[in-house]
């Protein structure tokens, strides 16, 4: 693994390059967790290259996590008034467990500061073992779950996590 971990914001000639990295991390990711059906369904809700140009329309933003100028994953932010919502956090398979979550993370939290919000918050499927455990061992706490009917016969079932930045 390189030292050269970069972030670079996604701009509208991006977002193809983005959906197509997200729909290839939820397929390595997500199958085990969720089954395929709502794979499909959740990638065209929130990954397909219209979703994520409505979430930019709606005040997200996105960076792509680089790797000597290779995309391995992105990060989904939102101001919210009282928090930052962290929306994404993936990384490809193949660079997991190398510290990269963590240096992405300690990009969050900038991110956070410059907005002036004290807290970040991220919700997190129940059922993603390998992420509650890396969202824990950086600080997060689990607050809250959550519920949320998504459409098509499908539910989000969540773990609301928090991180304090005071």
């Amino acid at each position: 693994m390189s030292e050269f971990i970069g972030f670079s914001k996604v701009q509208e000639d991006d977002i193809k390059e983005l959906a197509q990295l997200g729909n290839d991390i939820w397929r390595e990711h997500y199958l085990d967790i969720l089954g395929e059906s709502q794979v499909d369904y959740m990638l065209e809700k929130f990954q397909s290259e219209n979703a994520i140009k409505e979430q930019i329309k709606e005040g997200y933003e996105y960076y792509f996590i680089e790797e000597d100028s290779e995309s391995i994953g992105y990060i989904g932010l939102l101001e919210k008034t009282d928090s930052l919502f962290l929306s994404k956090l993936y990384i490809k398979q193949e660079f997991r467990s190398k510290g990269i979550g963590k240096k992405a993370f300690n990009f969050v939290c900038r991110k956070c500061q410059e907005a002036g919000l004290n807290k970040i918050v991220l919700t997190v499927n129940k059922n993603n073992t390998d992420s509650i455990a890396f969202y824990e061992k950086i600080g997060l706490k689990k607050t809250d779950s959550a519920v949320c009917d998504i459409g098509g016969g499908f539910v989000m079932d969540d773990y609301i996590y928090t991180y304090s930045m005071s």
